[in-house]
């Protein structure tokens, strides 16, 4: 019983229905300022495809769009989207719809080759540290513990070292200060200033 519950929480839903389409989005966007076009095409696209995807009620939060016509819609900025864009809508048995790009620029397409070759990469990474045997695992633990415990025997030695030094040049200083020869009268103690060569 638990494994059936599983199986359905783990099912992927099924695509019903699949168009293609070219949406206006010029009308939409005229409607407001300048700074806020782009969002509202977005706006005019989900619309769109809820009218024409018959979704219950219309509502816009089942309509989910790609990075990428997301990404097509705001290159130019905010205040330059596009008239209209061809589109590609998908709805599922859970009454979403999931829109995508028709046509997807070239550098689109290297890109997400790019990210899917190296998440692949990970994985296999991942997979193959995952195979290595426990006893492996414990002797790597171990020798990272024996690496950890002699940094900081490192470190305490180079404080005791510094400790020293500072020691050693206090000692050096304070004999320095005793061999200065001090002035033993007063005239000694002025001699050299302003005040005693302006009484001479």
């Amino acid at each position: 019983m638990a494994e059936k519950s599983k199986d359905k929480k783990t099912k992927e839903p099924k695509m019903i229905l699949e168009r293609e389409y070219i949406v206006p989005l010029r009308r939409g966007w005229l409607k407001v300022g300048m700074h806020k076009r782009a969002n509202r095409a977005i706006k005019e696209l989900k619309k769109f495809i809820a009218r024409h995807m018959k979704l219950y009620d219309r509502d816009l939060r089942k309509v989910k769009i790609e990075q990428e016509l997301n990404n097509e819609i705001r290159f130019r900025g905010m205040r330059k989207p596009p008239a209209k864009i061809k589109v590609l809508a998908k709805k599922y048995d859970n009454e979403t719809v999931r829109v995508e790009l028709v046509d997807i620029p070239e550098h689109v397409k290297f890109a997400r080759l790019k990210l899917e070759k190296i998440s692949k990469e990970t994985q296999k990474k991942t997979e193959k540290k995952e195979e290595k045997k426990p006893e492996q695992v414990k002797t790597e633990d171990k020798e990272a513990k024996k690496e950890e415990e002699e940094k900081k025997e490192e470190a305490k030695e180079k404080e005791e070292a510094s400790k020293d030094e500072t020691l050693k040049l206090a000692k050096e200083q304070a004999i320095m200060q005793k061999h200065i020869s001090k002035p033993q009268n007063s005239v000694e103690r002025n001699f050299g200033t302003k005040k005693s060569m302006k009484g001479r």
